[in-house]
């Protein structure tokens, strides 16, 4: 039986304000609250609340046999958060379903899978953490920023717990096979592959609308046609896509909630079931090893990396920002390691992108500067910027090698500090023991010798008070 795994991405960074070189060592707050507000705000309303909204009636109607799947980063958590909580309550009720799995990813959508290990997995312990702590799940399915993926990743993400990963499934990858399987990765043969369905998916993504597009108007039952019509042993359609393609990059107007929510009734006609990735990948063996030697994204139509690394702009603000990164780590100042963060996300590489026609138009769309240049100079004024007060922590000037073992003979030091010092209170509190003890004791000898005091005196007062009394009673 042939089954449709939707996933759903959420995304939003923290955008930078225009900052000057001057402002270089005397501004230390680099984001544009305004403008992050007013986006977050209204694609919200437009697009990500009529969506979820969608997906729960979708979910409670079908009586749990539509299922999904969400990957929100964790800096767009932290903006629903502060700007449009009740987005996070209806996030709260598609959990509790169970039919709407959340996948693993990287906290700021960053790009440090491709550089720096250690961070990569530092920051999706930390977003797992966050969706335990808003949702209570834990994800069993990772997607990296941008479905960026390589054979080198893999046994790294086997290690840290993930029984699969989704990514693009690029032509130049696949050759003559299908995006519609489960595939193991060829270097962790145990993590199975989801591959997005790069047609069917940007079908409804970017042509839905289009009215010059041969297959317009897309209605709800010709696309599961599509679905039912691939080869019969093909056993996943794998629709992968921003949550914004709801609303936003297709506006309500041209029916797009409703041909969404028509689908679960013309998939059931046809025989078509809905999964979870994780569900997917349990019940789904794989076909084979697919070898990913370079890695790719789901990004333009290249499906590489070059929309973030393709030019030298790009990659000088890439290597200038991950050569603080051990000492980011090393520091305990939580504002720096916010910034280390907002810093890291993808959206400003993507802004420096020079790439022309199809791909340019894209990229410029989703630009707020007017020019690659322009993006480039402004975040690099920001890094300057945050590097100075990394620096003030730990001078660039001492190698990390060095630092490493001055930290972690810092760190000895204050261990035994620290040990002397329960030591220290342990004796003082034995002597106050000791002393309460003896005052004790002392008071415990006096009250004795008050007591013989006390019986000695006693039959002598008695003696003398006898002989009285019998005269009196003579008397």
């Amino acid at each position: 039986m042939k089954a449709i795994c939707f996933y759903f991405q959420i995304h939003q960074p923290f955008r930078l304000k225009r900052y000057r070189f001057f402002d270089i060592g005397n501004d230390h707050y680099y984001y544009d609250d305004f403008a992050n507000d007013d986006i977050v705000t209204r694609i919200a309303q437009r697009s990500y609340i009529p969506a979820a909204e969608t997906l729960l009636r979708m979910i409670e109607e079908g009586k749990g046999k539509f299922k999904c799947a969400l990957s929100i980063t964790g800096t767009a958590l932290e903006q629903f958060e502060q700007y449009v909580p009740e987005f996070i309550d209806l996030l709260k009720k598609l959990a509790d379903t169970g039919c709407c799995e959340f996948l693993a990813e990287t906290y700021a959508h960053s790009l440090s899978s491709l550089t720096d290990p250690d961070e990569f997995r530092n920051q999706v312990e930390v977003h797992d953490a966050k969706l335990h702590e808003l949702f209570g799940v834990k994800p069993k399915v990772l997607r990296n920023t941008e479905l960026i993926y390589c054979d080198e990743m893999a046994p790294m993400i086997h290690a840290m717990g993930y029984k699969g990963v989704i990514t693009e499934g690029a032509k130049h990858i696949l050759g003559w096979k299908s995006p519609n399987y489960v595939y193991s990765a060829a270097t962790s043969p145990k993590l199975r592959l989801l591959l997005k369905n790069s047609k069917l998916s940007d079908d409804i993504s970017f042509r839905f609308s289009n009215t010059e597009w041969d297959a317009y108007p897309l209605t709800a039952d010709k696309y599961i046609d599509w679905i039912a019509s691939t080869p019969a042993e093909e056993q996943i359609i794998n629709l992968f896509m921003n949550l914004e393609t709801f609303g936003e990059m297709q506006p309500r107007e041209s029916g797009i909630f409703q041909f969404l929510e028509a689908l679960p009734r013309f998939a059931a006609e046809r025989g078509i079931d809905f999964m979870t990735p994780s569900e997917a990948i349990a019940k789904l063996k794989p076909v084979g090893e697919l070898s990913v030697m370079h890695p790719i994204s789901w990004a333009d139509e290249a499906r590489d990396t070059s929309a973030w690394l393709g030019n030298k702009l790009q990659n000088e603000a890439f290597e200038k920002l991950y050569s603080v990164a051990e000492r980011v780590r090393l520091c305990d100042d939580r504002r720096l390691k916010q910034d280390w963060y907002y810093l890291q996300a993808s959206d400003h590489f993507f802004y420096m992108s020079t790439k022309h026609l199809a791909d340019g138009a894209v990229h410029s769309h989703f630009s707020p500067y007017e020019t690659p240049f322009q993006a480039f100079t402004n975040y690099m004024n920001v890094l300057s910027d945050f590097i100075v007060r990394v620096e003030e922590q730990y001078p660039l000037s001492i190698e990390n090698e060095e630092l490493n073992s001055l930290l972690t003979t810092i760190r000895n030091q204050a261990r035994e500090i620290e040990t002397l010092n329960k030591e220290v209170s342990s004796m003082r509190q034995n002597i106050e023991h000791f002393n309460e003890e003896h005052l004790l004791r002392e008071k415990n000898a006096e009250k004795k010798e008050e007591k013989k005091e006390t019986k000695k005196a006693t039959p002598k007062a008695a003696k003398k008070c006898a002989p009285r009394k019998k005269k009196a009673d003579k008397e």
